[in-house]
């Protein structure tokens, strides 16, 4: 009789895929990813691309309007001067031309100063010559300039209106030029002359070169009268011959360069929406420095041969179409990792069962070394508790024997100075001798005045001695150190009071530019004046050989914010080899017995406990500088 299986049997588990299915699988997979991006991309490229279609539209509808309603505003002007009685009898009377021209410029003042846009009001004869104008009182007036060359002077003398954006070649300023025929009625209607408005753009320039997106207008010759960007003014939508060129000039632009650059714009395929590149000389005026890719969308202006076009940038759609394909891609990934995730999910189900026994001896085998390695981690932590107190310990020593070893060099330091303090403390002694003998032998003799005055003196020179004695007082007490706010000149002009005998003996000159009030460290007071004590001893040192004997102290503003202290010296300086070692603890450059090397050691360490630091380096001009980095106290700005 077979066995019956048990409840807990495992499943057979599938056969293995072969590699090679494998891989054709996963390419199969790949390809469908990357189709689906591809597809994705290129249909949010279109959409993105009819979205800036219809934003372009909508613009072009603002933009087509706004000038419009520009140019139209003024276009009455000229039809009006055309009907004025004074204009007709100045065109009629050639011979009392001059007689009535004062009062028809002053009409035509009287008009343009009415239209805050208005250049000028001129009214032509015949020939072309202007024979009024509004700008009579200028210098540099129309009044007899002979603009038959003009387009809308030809064209309005032929009877029909006419508008031009021109350049006039007398007062060389860009405008819209609008011409009308005046006819006279006495005449059968014969046209005897032209009114004319020259209107200014600055309205529309302004409007324009607030627009972040680039437009221009161009004209039916291709050639751009206003863009955004303002450089693109003058250039051509495809490139002009010379002779084109030679005869715009001539005709419309007077003094300007024109189709000195070229956009390559096909004014009739924007009608429509097209993609352009901007490249060179166009690109760079847009200020991106790069090509790029334009969607460019024209539309005529009624009434007119002009195209106003605006450009839209395709990097955004480029990127949302980057975007959403992306987005594609990830979706379909997703889709794909779910499938393979719940037939795996199937063959884990399968595999599990046949596991569970085993995770079960496992597991108990994992239990028992578990609990051997807590045992011996548990021993591990009880010895590394036991190094941390012992380490604890040592460093607590180790600063004890460090405040130890600051104060002995204090102690050191006022040994060396005994010699001097005892000179400057042996003449005021000697002068309290000297006025209490005399106030004795004047107070036998009744003369209280004089022994008053001599004991006054004594106690001035009591208190000249305290003021020598309290430095050496504060610098000799053991304390800890306390960083506080300090005036770095103060420990400076301590340090030089408490050395100033043993420098003058050395013949050292000290050059003191360190001023009160200047600057302020976080820091403490004492410690600080060790330092300098220490580095200016060592600076005279250093010096004894020299002929020139230059001790300078001085205090700036470091880069990174840091009160900067140096103590500078015309010594010897220092080798290469003795500033890689300067540092370190019994290392000196002074003869055997002279030193033992630890008072730099000590000044670094010294420095670094208020938060700064101690570098040494050689001058320039000769000589060593040591520079002591202080954090500067904050709480006071200083200059």
């Amino acid at each position: 009789m077979p066995p019956v299986p048990s409840p807990l049997a495992v499943s057979p588990t599938p056969p293995p895929v072969s590699a090679g299915r494998k891989r054709i699988e996963v390419a199969a997979l790949v390809c469908l990813v990357l189709l689906a991006g591809v597809a994705g991309y290129l249909f949010a490229e279109r959409s993105g691309i009819q979205s800036l279609r219809e934003n372009a539209g909508h613009r072009l509808d603002l933009l087509a309007a706004a000038i419009e309603n520009e140019v139209t505003r003024v276009t009455h002007i000229p039809g009006m001067l055309a009907l004025h009685p004074e204009i007709l009898d100045l065109l009629r009377d050639g011979e009392q031309r001059a007689a009535r021209q004062p009062a028809v410029n002053r009409y035509l003042e009287r008009l343009a100063a009415q239209h805050v846009d208005s250049l000028a009001v001129f009214v032509m004869d015949r020939r072309g010559r202007v024979v009024a104008s509004s700008d009579w009182i200028l210098t540099d007036n129309l009044l007899g300039a002979d603009l038959s060359r003009r387009p809308y002077f030809q064209a309005a003398i032929k009877g029909a209106p006419y508008r031009q954006y021109a350049v006039d070649g007398v007062r060389d300023e860009p405008g819209f030029f609008f011409a009308q025929p005046i006819r006279d009625e006495r005449q059968d209607w014969k046209i005897v002359g032209v009114a004319v408005m020259k209107a200014s753009i600055r309205a529309v320039e302004r409007q324009w070169l607030a627009n972040e997106a680039p437009a221009l207008i161009a004209d039916g010759n291709g050639v751009v009268l206003l863009s955004a960007p303002a450089t693109w003014r003058y250039a051509s939508l495809q490139p002009l011959s010379g002779e084109q060129v030679d005869e715009l000039v001539r005709a419309q632009f007077d003094g300007r360069k024109l189709g000195v650059m070229s956009l390559d714009i096909d004014a009739r395929a924007a009608l429509t929406g097209s993609v352009v590149h901007l490249s060179g000389r166009a690109a760079e005026a847009l200020g991106s420095g790069r090509d790029h890719d334009y969607l460019a969308v024209s539309r005529n202006l009624p009434g007119t041969a002009w195209h106003l076009i605006v450009f839209s940038s395709l990097q955004p759609v480029a990127q949302q179409a980057i975007q959403y394909a992306l987005l594609v891609v990830a979706a379909l990934a997703s889709l794909i990792l779910w499938l393979l995730y719940q037939r795996q999910r199937r063959r884990v189900l399968q595999a599990r069962l046949g596991l569970q026994a085993v995770l079960e001896s496992a597991n108990r085998d994992l239990e028992q070394k578990v609990a051997a390695r807590t045992e011996d981690l548990t021993r591990t932590v009880e010895t590394l508790e036991a190094e941390v107190h012992e380490r604890m310990q040592a460093e607590t020593t180790l600063r004890a024997a460090q405040e130890e070893l600051v104060q002995a060099g204090k102690l050191a330091v006022l040994g060396q100075l005994a010699t001097g303090i005892t000179h400057e403390l042996n003449q005021p002694l000697g002068a309290v001798r000297t006025l209490a003998g005399n106030s004795i032998e004047f107070l036998k003799r009744g003369d209280q005045q004089t022994a008053e005055k001599n004991l006054r003196i004594v106690c001035d020179l009591a208190d000249q001695m305290g003021g020598i004695i309290q430095p050496l007082k504060s610098f000799a007490r053991k304390a800890p150190a306390t960083p506080a706010r300090v005036d770095v000149a103060h420990p400076v002009g301590n340090a030089l009071f408490l050395l100033d005998q043993s420098l003058r003996r050395a013949g050292v000159q000290v050059c003191n530019h360190c001023v009160a009030e200047q600057w302020f460290a976080w820091c403490d007071a004492n410690r600080l004046q060790q330092v300098l004590i220490n580095l200016i001893g060592n600076a005279a040192d250093a010096m004894q050989a020299c002929p020139e004997r230059v001790l300078e102290i001085g205090a700036a503003r470091a880069a990174d914010g840091r009160i900067a202290l140096a103590v500078s010296d015309t010594g010897c300086g220092l080798s290469a080899a003795a500033l890689d070692r300067i540092f370190e603890p019994f290392f000196t450059t002074k003869g055997a017995g002279e030193g033992l090397g630890l008072g730099l050691a000590i000044s670094r360490d010294i420095v670094r406990d208020f938060g700064g630091e101690l570098l040494a380096e050689n001058r320039t001009e000769g000589g060593a500088r040591f520079i002591i980095l202080l954090p500067a106290d904050m709480g006071r700005a200083t200059s």
